[in-house]
């Protein structure tokens, strides 16, 4: 009986140390594969022009998942900023770096979180 009534006090828990997960079902293919759509996300997240509702969403943790290897992500959020990040070094590199240099001045999370998306 105490097991009922620790598993919704363990679910509230669990969830409450996710991100949101309302746009985890971004198509992720189709924003890397066009490129006026990642140079949007790229412009959102750098602050060079206003974020639609998604990008916003996504921009709110930016900053915790840079320091903490993404630590709050879903398996879908990883896979998501995995191939985002995959696709920006091809294709908007100087926006990459634009991005590493705002939410990891210092260069000491990025290797941890690539590490961390890796097998996503």
């Amino acid at each position: 009986m105490k097991c009922l009534l620790l598993l919704p006090m363990l679910m509230a828990l669990v969830a409450a140390e996710t991100y949101s997960t309302e746009n985890d079902d971004l198509d992720i293919e189709a924003v890397v594969g066009d490129l006026n759509t990642l140079k949007s996300f790229m412009d959102c997240f750098n602050d060079k022009k206003p974020c639609d509702a998604v990008q916003a969403d996504f921009k709110k943790d930016l900053p915790e998942a840079f320091q903490n290897a993404c630590a709050k992500c879903t398996a879908a959020q990883k896979h998501i900023f995995k191939r985002f990040l995959e696709e920006s070094e091809k294709k908007v590199v100087d926006d990459l770096n634009a991005l590493k240099k705002k939410y990891d001045p210092e260069s000491k999370h990025y290797a941890a979180l690539l590490s961390a998306i890796s097998k996503s």
